[in-house]
């Protein structure tokens, strides 16, 4: 007869123990080649994450071009303003802002720079700002295949002004790109984008555009845990020519002193609220 106290009983607790590793990533985050076994990519995900926990940058899209903004914190009064800027010339026609690690943006910035030579010079004309997307997603996704490279923890804000009117793209770590209108990556995406869904962006023009953007960049910064920050702005559209150009310090000037008044008379209504 078969003596049932003799079996030994089944330990289940590895399994337990292994799926919950795969929720915290535990060694399936050593490669981004890797995926866990709940069909993650960690390494993507942390890139991801590096750019949620940058400043933000700001970029919308109107009836005559496409406005840049982008909060620059000051890390420290001895750096000089023009170091390690945010916003990039891509081409005469196409500009770059970029929220996550500057060291890898510079890198996209760099590739895009060569995408629009070689569409240049195999085609004779500027590349439309859907191909520069397209081109830099499937460069971006190339860094998520390989166990020898690891994906760039930024993502980027490409704007354009065309013939057929202005176009707004944006690039996230993981090589995917999407259109849109308006759009804002960083710390305070969230609140920048409820304030952007309150704009009717297709019937506005690029010099009321930077005033808006302007508005939402100082409502967003937090000014308990980041430091002063410079705001960088540039814009391409019919104001310019076509051409993407930083947008001049007295306007920008001004668009700050009308967000700062904005923000008074918001908190001053908000006081007078029963």
């Amino acid at each position: 007869k078969e003596n049932h106290s003799d079996r030994k009983s089944f330990d289940y607790r590895p399994f337990s123990i292994a799926r919950d590793m795969s929720s915290i990533g535990t060694g399936y985050d050593l490669s981004s080649a890797t995926f866990s076994p709940d069909g993650r990519i960690f390494q993507v995900e942390y890139a991801q994450k590096a750019v949620e926990n940058s400043s933000t940058a700001v970029a919308v899209k109107g009836k005559d071009g496409v406005v840049f903004g982008a909060e620059k914190l000051i890390m420290s009064k001895l750096h000089e303003q023009s170091a390690n800027r945010r916003i990039m010339n891509i081409d005469h026609h196409v500009g770059m802002a970029t929220c996550g690690l500057i060291a890898d943006a510079r890198e996209l910035a760099d590739r895009a720079r060569e995408e629009c030579v070689d569409y240049q010079s195999f085609y004779g004309n500027p590349i439309p700002a859907k191909y520069l997307s397209q081109r830099l997603s499937m460069y971006a996704h190339l860094y998520t295949l390989h166990s020898s490279v690891r994906p760039f923890g930024c993502s980027v804000l490409l704007g354009s002004y065309e013939s057929d009117g202005p176009h707004l793209y944006m690039v996230e770590p993981s090589g995917v790109s999407w259109g849109y209108h308006g759009c804002a990556v960083g710390k305070a995406r969230q609140n920048a984008k409820t304030e952007l869904e309150k704009l009717d962006l297709k019937n506005m023009t690029c010099v009321e555009l930077v005033k808006e953007v302007a508005k939402i960049i100082h409502f967003v910064h937090d000014e308990v845990k980041d430091k002063q920050f410079l705001l960088e702005m540039s814009w391409v559209g019919e104001v310019t020519g076509g051409k993407h150009e930083m947008v001049p310090p007295d306007i920008v000037a001004d668009a700050e002193k009308y967000a700062k008044e904005s923000l008074v008379e918001s908190d001053d209504s908000e006081e007078d609220d029963p």
